[in-house]
């Protein structure tokens, strides 16, 4: 048995790199295939705006001259300097259920923190919070939304062998879409609104969306500021989720919050389910793959709530459950049945709570893991 580190140096090994998970999940029912396109253009350095305060590094593991697994080393300078604690990041991590495998790659990679002078390494994370991010430890038999990460079972027992623990967790709910409007949650709706003189705003296009949608994501670097390893948006970078994620939202799952002076101070943000339809697709827009992509957009009966945030001096005074509600409204009238969560920071308490007068269960639940290099022996 013979096994190689390469490093991804040309366009057609990033392409190697990108396409390696579609032949280890091939036969996986709970795979979604991302977009070939949007993962080219979050890797590469002159696309991807992150890299004006990232640095990244790519590698392949070869295994008998096979492609047997892959892992991304990100350095984000700006995390670093917020957090005050210098972690390299792991991302875009599959490998086979070989130990020296997963071993190699991430030596590798723990090697490359040493030399840049990194007190350790955790993941999986991607260049910000826009990417995906956590192994799945919890739901293994579940079909992810197309903002999360799906992964073998055995993924967490080579973490964990290799030295790494628990850093967070990430929890999503399913829900009953269907469900009326809780009573009481009306009721304090309404209060909260007369009390703050807040309004909600809801769109009938996406032309009326486009002009508030820099300010959501400003929304979002404050609401956000505080969670485990976030780093705020720049505006080049606000531009380009704009671009990147606006253009495709349906009106009627979108609402936000604004108070007396028209500010957005809360946003709900949801979109039909496309994990079906990117499977059919197998990660390809052309010839036939955006077919099923708007034909999942007309009609379907699950929704994804994709993002959402309150500003912190509004958290806690009923915001969060005024654009649930109008959401929850508009998946009565287009008769969604299932409502996924977006993935939440277990700790994130206040976002949590948010949900507790509606029927849930638990959906899925995945893992960030650190492993201090410091702390070996």
């Amino acid at each position: 048995m013979s096994i190689s580190i390469q490093e991804v140096v040309s366009k057609k090994d990033l392409k190697r790199f990108i396409k390696f998970p579609f032949k280890l999940f091939r036969e996986c029912p709970c795979w979604v295939p991302p977009l070939i396109t949007g993962e080219i253009q979050t890797l590469r350095k002159d696309r991807n705006p992150a890299f004006e305060y990232c640095e990244a590094r790519y590698w392949l593991a070869y295994k008998d001259g096979e492609i047997a697994g892959r892992i991304a080393g990100i350095i984000n300078h700006r995390a670093d300097d917020k957090w005050r604690v210098r972690l390299m990041r792991v991302g875009w991590v599959d490998f086979i259920d070989d130990i020296e495998v997963s071993g190699s790659l991430f030596a590798t990679v723990e090697n490359w923190a040493r030399e840049r002078g990194m007190e350790g390494v955790h993941g999986p994370l991607g260049f910000t919070d826009m990417d995906n991010e956590g192994l799945l430890i919890e739901g293994y038999d579940k079909l992810p939304t197309i903002a999360n990460i799906y992964n073998y079972p055995y993924y967490m027992d080579h973490f964990e062998r290799l030295g790494y623990s628990k850093a967070e967790d990430w929890i999503q709910y399913i829900f009953n879409a269907s469900q009326p409007v809780p009573e009481k949650v009306q009721r304090i709706n309404q209060l909260v609104l007369q009390k703050y003189n807040l309004k909600i705003l809801k769109f009938e296009s996406v032309r009326e969306i486009l002009p508030r949608a820099k300010e959501v994501l400003e929304v979002l670097n404050v609401a956000f500021a505080h969670l485990y390893g976030f780093v705020e948006l720049t505006d080049r970078e606000i531009d380009y989720y704009v671009k990147q994620y606006f253009s495709y939202i349906k009106p009627e799952f979108v609402c936000f919050v604004a108070d007396a002076a028209d500010k957005i101070i809360g946003f709900g943000i949801s979109v039909p389910s496309l994990s079906k339809a990117m499977q059919k697709s197998r990660g390809r827009l052309f010839p036939f793959g955006f077919i099923h992509i708007l034909k999942a957009l007309r009609k379907n009966d699950t929704i994804d709530l994709y993002l959402n945030g309150v500003l912190p001096e509004w958290q806690n005074k009923g915001v969060h459950a005024l654009y649930y509600t109008e959401l929850n409204k508009a998946y009565i009238r287009n008769n969604i049945k299932i409502a996924i969560s977006n993935q939440q920071l277990e700790s994130n308490v206040n976002a949590i709570a948010a949900w507790k007068s509606y029927e849930k269960e638990l959906y899925v639940r995945r893992r960030c893991y650190r492993k201090m290099l410091n702390d070996e022996q």
